[in-house]
């Protein structure tokens, strides 16, 4: 019966696709653990350093050699997008994208008029995205995730700080998911340069803040404010990449799941089809021997 082979076809195919997603899920899951070791570990240093750098750039200017710090009106912008190189990770890229255009609405819709934002792509999701659109491409670093580590990332980072440095952007900001557990992924827009100053409550904004320098300022200035800054990306990045593993190893496992779910429906279908037949071919049998007895 044609139905029937149909059916036991389809049993076959979902069988082998959760397969192949409980095999993903797996993998996802070992790589995962490392990744979230990785950023568990970075995250409270690069926040401090973070932090250090941000009470730092409220006490320098651009004559003391604070080039990072200085706050200029964003004519040229570019959008760093973190993403991934591969797909099957639930909305896992979809945010991104989804965060990136809502940036550009909202706060820079005058110069993307203008041609004036360009975007540079960490991970082939982003860069198909920014294909697709026909969106002016800066920088494509892509590669990165095939060697994880923080030479790679920090020469992106001086890549960023050096068109800065020479003004060839007034601002730059980076759109990465953010990693808070294996299921939650937060979608994240963070301003990268200028460095913004630290907030203060309104009870402590009368309050200055008085530095000793040690050994120099201009020494803390070249050295501390580009390690931070190289430190801040890379942070994002393994954010992102162990946000995808998450997202992944959870799309995954709805997946197979899923598959599970409808391999039950399919074999309960194709046992009321098998039934089916074999009822009408009784039937059939009794009706031959019933006429050929009259």
């Amino acid at each position: 019966m044609a139905n029937l082979k149909e059916v036991r076809n389809r049993i076959t195919s979902v069988t082998s696709t959760m397969q192949i997603t409980s095999a993903m899920k797996m993998v996802s899951a070992a790589k995962l653990r490392r990744a979230q070791d990785a950023i568990v570990q970075m995250r409270p240093y690069a926040n401090k350093l973070k932090d250090i750098l941000s009470n730092l750039s409220s006490s320098v200017d651009a004559s003391e050699g604070g080039s990072y710090t200085t706050q200029r009106e964003p004519g040229n912008v570019l959008i760093v997008m973190i993403t991934s190189n591969r797909g099957l990770a639930g909305a896992f890229n979809t945010n991104v994208i989804k965060a990136t255009n809502h940036l550009i609405s909202s706060k820079y819709s005058n110069q993307f008029k203008a041609g004036k934002v360009k975007f540079m792509s960490v991970g082939k999701k982003a860069s198909d995205f920014i294909n697709r659109n026909k969106y002016p491409l800066y920088s494509n670093e892509n590669t990165v995730f095939d060697s994880l580590n923080f030479e790679n990332v920090s020469a992106i980072a001086q890549k960023v700080m050096d068109a800065y440095s020479s003004k060839e952007f007034d601002r730059v900001e980076l759109v990465y998911n953010a990693f808070r557990n294996a299921a939650v992924q937060i979608p994240t827009v963070e301003q990268y340069l200028p460095v913004l100053p630290p907030e203060q409550s309104d009870s402590k904004a009368a309050k200055s803040i008085d530095y000793i320098f040690a050994p120099s300022k201009e020494e803390i200035i070249t050295e501390l404010i580009p390690k931070s800054l190289k430190i801040q990306i890379y942070k994002a990045v393994l954010d992102s990449h162990a946000a995808e593993h998450g997202a992944r190893m959870t799309a995954m496992n709805k997946a197979t799941d899923n598959a599970r779910d409808l391999i039950k429906e399919l074999k309960l279908s194709y046992n009321k089809a098998r039934q089916a037949a074999i009822t009408n071919e009784i039937l059939e049998i009794v009706g031959g021997a019933e006429a050929l007895e009259g």
